[in-house]
């Protein structure tokens, strides 16, 4: 995902009793060390200042940073040139350290920050924008009115009285933050950035649905007061938070509603960021910051053509197996999406035991971890179906980390929109990537690393991540997770995915494909039902680079791995080698290094 920016601090979950941090980086302290934590400690808490929603987020928002729950992050230009010049301002303050003068692990920690700060002044700087990953304001998975009710509900916890006033105030910036948006997109359309015309309809046909709720039923009302009344705080927070979305909220929702109707018929044509002005030099800087490497689009196209070729080669092995032998391999996956067995019902209660079923069989998952891992975390996990006001444009899944304090438990969210999206083997898969042991295990044990600065637990590296989450859909088959070859082929359809979407992005922002060109693409080649696919190409068609750092992550992690067995011969053992994930989000080149740094240091 957008798998979005978190901080861990000490003792922020419990570490299981036989997981001592064997493998951590250590040597003698340089003369520079204390100075660049000191350093490092005051950038962190200038990105406090400047983002309440962070803040929130971490659970932080309490103490001498309470007013922060009552606030929303600046999402105006001004904001956006306030956060360049912080940023420009750290760089150059980090720049001014000697290497020579810091510990091995201090130079790691000086790299990878300076290596994060560098990429978040990109867009900014270069082309005006907020993201380049993100090029458009408002769009079907973009914009305040998308992602701050979800907020409201999910991150900001409600325990007093006070913490409901807060989120009075935050309705308040929620209308506030709407009106910016519609003028930075009011703006930035003039200029060329605007969404394709599909993603504006599915955008007003969202905003319609969260606006035509009685202001008094409104999802982010209901939020507020259903949860104040489970912990008996006194209060007419109904009325009061109907009273706010009727005089704020909705009028600034009706007039960004009736901007983007006005601006829906002036954007360009095409479906690619190729599409905007400076399109081809935004695609190569998404590119680079979502793989972390300088792969070029063509270099990405082609891994992905070779590798779908590849894993279908694997999964007509497994089909043919079970009976499946007629068509292509994505026809014979179809065939096998549609069969009955797979297939939830299309009902409430289907749904809700898709649910139950996955937090069962992450708990099967949890109880095997020791096996390979010396650190495992004790960070809660919920698996919640997507809210249904936004499943129209949100992705299929994805997570979203705890809270420092325990007051939220992370969360996977899975869309339910369309339940033949999910036949039965294709779960597994997917919960080993967002749970454990993909990204729930990964994050948690970055949040509880104690030696690593929290610049570096809460730089946010999609390569990195999600190239882990696919390498423990890999590790859940070594542990035994698939309990037959038919869930073993959900495995590798995951891959197949991951490997069409290579080509995917490169054809949509590269080589100019339609979104039904690529639509099509997917659908012949992972045999997902269309309306999935459509889903998740409108996703890379609106956020370009991005998809594209699973499988090139994945590749890094593969490749690291068995070089330290190389190095390592019969001393290699995978809790040493899964030891690296205790020393935080790194670009993939300085991963490769730390790897093999550690398999020599192991065997020295």
């Amino acid at each position: 995902m957008d798998r979005r920016q978190f901080l861990a601090t000490t003792g922020a979950a419990a570490l299981t009793a036989a997981a001592p941090r064997l493998w951590a980086q250590t040597a003698t302290a340089g003369a520079d060390d204390a100075r660049l934590n000191t350093l490092f400690t005051a950038i962190f808490e200038q990105a406090l200042d400047m983002s309440p929603g962070l803040t929130t987020s971490l659970g932080l928002d309490k103490g001498a940073r309470a007013a922060a729950k009552g606030k929303l992050d600046d999402n105006s230009k001004a904001g956006m040139e306030q956060r360049l010049a912080m940023t420009q301002k750290a760089l150059a303050d980090l720049a001014a350290f000697d290497k020579a003068d810091l510990s091995p692990a201090q130079r790691l920690n000086l790299e990878v920050i300076q290596y994060s700060l560098e990429q978040q002044t990109v867009p900014a700087a270069r082309f005006g924008l907020n993201a380049v990953q993100r090029p458009y304001r408002i769009f079907q998975q973009g914009g305040a009115y998308f992602s701050t009710p979800d907020f409201l509900n999910t991150a900001h916890t409600i325990n007093s009285a006070a913490d409901c006033e807060a989120y009075l105030s935050r309705l308040e910036a929620f209308a506030g933050n709407l009106a910016t948006d519609s003028a930075v997109q009011k703006e930035e359309a003039a200029r060329g950035y605007l969404a394709p015309g599909w993603s504006l309809d599915l955008t007003l046909g969202q905003m319609r649905k969260l606006r035509e709720q009685p202001a008094a039923t409104a999802s982010m009302v209901e939020s507020l007061s259903k949860r104040a009344a489970a912990k008996g705080i006194a209060g007419d927070w109904r009325a009061r938070a109907t009273k706010i979305v009727e005089s704020a909220v909705y009028p600034a929702l009706d007039a960004q509603i009736a901007l983007v109707e006005t601006l829906r018929p002036t954007t360009a044509a095409g479906d690619g960021v190729w599409r905007a002005p400076r399109g081809d030099e935004i695609y190569a800087a998404a590119l680079k910051q979502a793989t972390t490497t300088e792969l070029s689009a063509e270099d990405i196209h082609k891994m992905g053509v070779e590798q779908v070729a590849d894993i279908s080669a694997k999964l007509d092995v497994i089909l043919k197996a079970a009976g499946f032998t007629k068509g292509t391999v994505g026809e014979r996956l179809a065939a096998l999406n549609a069969d009955r067995s797979q297939l939830y019902p299309d009902t409430t209660e289907g749904r809700a035991q898709m649910i139950a079923d996955l937090n069962a069989e992450a708990k099967l998952m949890a109880a095997k971890l020791p096996q390979a891992f010396a650190t495992i975390p004790d960070t809660p996990l919920e698996i919640r179906a997507v809210p249904i006001e936004i499943q129209d444009g949100a992705s299929n899944g994805y997570y979203i980390r705890a809270a420092l304090d325990g007051s939220r438990p992370a969360i996977f969210f899975i869309n339910q929109k369309e339940i033949g999206d999910w036949p039965r083997y294709t779960l597994p898969a997917l919960n080993y990537h967002e749970g454990v042991p993909g990204h729930h295990l990964q994050i948690s044990i970055a949040q509880t690393a104690g030696d690593v600065p929290m610049l570096r637990r809460i730089a946010f590296m999609s390569a990195y991540s999600e190239g882990w989450a696919l390498y423990a859909e890999q590790m859940a088959d070594e542990l035994k997770g698939y309990a037959s070859d038919i869930d073993r082929a959900g495995y590798l359809q995951s891959f197949l995915f991951r490997a069409a979407r290579l080509a995917i992005d490169t054809g949509i922002h590269a080589k100019r494909w339609s979104r039904e060109q690529a639509t099509d693409y997917m659908v012949q080649t992972t045999g997902f039902a269309r309306p999935r696919c459509q889903r998740e190409v409108e996703r890379y068609c609106t956020q370009p680079g991005q998809a594209t750092s699973y499988k090139v992550g994945h590749g890094v992690w593969t490749k690291a791995r068995a070089h330290a067995q190389a190095i390592m011969g019969d001393k290699f053992d995978i809790r040493h080698f899964h030891g690296v994930l205790e020393e935080g989000v790194m670009p993939l080149s300085l991963l490769e290094k730390r790897i093999e740094a550690r398999a020599r240091a192991a065997i020295a």
